[in-house]
């Protein structure tokens, strides 16, 4: 419980600050998070270097560049541009594979009417709970890796492994301008990444949930041409009766996969594929036919789907919907690997060994008794849980970063 009157802990004070920088899309202000990371790292003493990702044109053609900048006074391109920041607290024997721990600076965009509280102002209401968009989507991991660390610096701590610190834009919208571009560079190889860590969700019971594979992300727009016409008319071949079944399609599929779901007592939500409706475009006037309409999904397909054959559905669905419709992707990920989670794995060993208590890349959030509100109205995380997280953090970057030699490292 929060109590009133009483000294705020200064860590819960910083992530309150951080909530309060518009990252937000669909124009995140990136120039007050490099501002604020900048002060992070200058209060941790550690070098914080920064690739700014940019778009330029080839031949008309839009192109991704990234300039590795570690001048002091260099001044980032936010507009169109995109920064990535790395800060980094070297290892005593760097030479062995590093841990990353990474976080986005972006956040979603709000309904402000269904706010009680501004969603920007990290209002902390009289149980401690504290409201702002990107409080658990994911402003508070960022806030509790940079504590973590500065805690056990202040404590005298130095580990063999080296640890970086990876904060990427553009999460929110599919990663294009931020980390899908940076990890295909000789600067993130560089980094020379044995183990990472990244954002999980929150759990309403005393437990924490730990990601060892991602569903890949599917963003779809299928295009509905049609007949255009007057209002007045019954148009035959209309664009929106080849919508209507795009759309009775996918959401008949959702429904069996929810089915599946919940009659299943073995499955979880990362076993089944999700389908929602997101966008829906078209139409000029009240009293003109359309001559093409477009409806867009969100689909997260496990790693345990036949991907090729998922998309020949899609295309079955898209042939039975009418003459010409067609589709095409703003994402469609592709990765099937999971993280070894054997005791025998190094790394899963070290976290899994110092998370007994209620806790290859691993996506972790430590937010129990959190009800999950990333991207939902009157999102908010309770301080104590905040600071509780930070403790996990104190105790798990020590065992990762401190991981033995492993085969082919010496």
């Amino acid at each position: 419980k929060g109590s009133r009157g009483a000294k705020e802990d200064p860590s819960v004070t910083l992530f309150r600050e951080y909530l309060r920088l518009k990252t937000v899309h669909p124009e995140p202000d990136y120039d007050a998070a490099i501002r604020f990371l900048e002060r992070m790292a200058e209060e941790l003493g550690l070098p914080m270097k920064k690739v700014e990702v940019m778009i330029y044109y080839v031949r008309g053609v839009f192109k991704h560049l990234i300039i590795l900048t570690a001048r002091p006074n260099a001044v980032p391109q936010v507009c169109p541009g995109r920064v990535v920041a790395v800060i980094t607290w070297v290892g005593s024997r760097p030479e062995l594979k590093s841990v990353v721990l990474n976080s986005h600076t972006d956040v979603v965009p709000v309904y402000e009417g269904h706010w009680k509280y501004d969603p920007f102002a990290a209002v902390k209401d009289a149980d401690g709970n504290i409201y702002g968009r990107g409080s658990q989507d994911m402003k508070c991991v960022t806030i509790q890796y940079i504590e973590a660390i500065r805690r056990l610096k202040a404590a005298g701590k130095r580990f063999p492994r080296t640890i970086h610190l990876t904060f990427v834009p553009d999460e929110e919208v599919g990663g294009h301008k931020g980390m899908e571009t940076f990890v295909k560079l000789p600067e993130f190889h560089k980094l020379n990444i044995g183990f990472a860590l990244d954002e999980g969700l929150a759990n309403p019971t005393n437990a924490y949930t730990v990601f060892y594979g991602e569903r890949n992300p599917w963003w779809i727009t299928v295009r509905c041409p049609g007949s255009p016409g007057h209002g007045s008319r019954f148009v035959e071949n209309t664009a929106a009766e080849k919508l209507q079944r795009v759309i009775n399609s996918f959401l008949e599929f959702r429904e069996k996969e929810k089915h599946r779901l919940n009659t299943s007592e073995c499955f979880t939500l990362g076993d089944v594929t999700t389908v929602n409706m997101t966008m829906v475009k078209g139409g000029v006037a009240y009293n003109v036919v359309p001559a093409e309409m477009d409806v867009s999904f969100d689909l997260r397909i496990p790693p345990t789907v036949n991907l090729q054959e998922f998309e020949e559905k899609i295309k079955a669905w898209c042939k039975v919907a009418g003459e010409d419709v067609t589709y095409d992707f703003a994402q469609k990920h592709m990765d099937q690997n999971f993280t070894c989670t054997e005791e025998s794995d190094p790394w899963w060993h070290a976290f899994s060994s110092t998370c007994k208590e209620g806790l290859p890349a691993i996506g972790f959030s430590p937010m129990n008794l959190t009800p999950i509100l990333l991207h939902d109205h009157n999102e908010y995380l309770n301080e104590q849980v905040f600071l509780r997280g930070i403790q996990v953090y104190e105790r798990l970057v020590p065992a990762l970063a401190s991981v033995p030699p492993l085969s082919g490292e010496e």
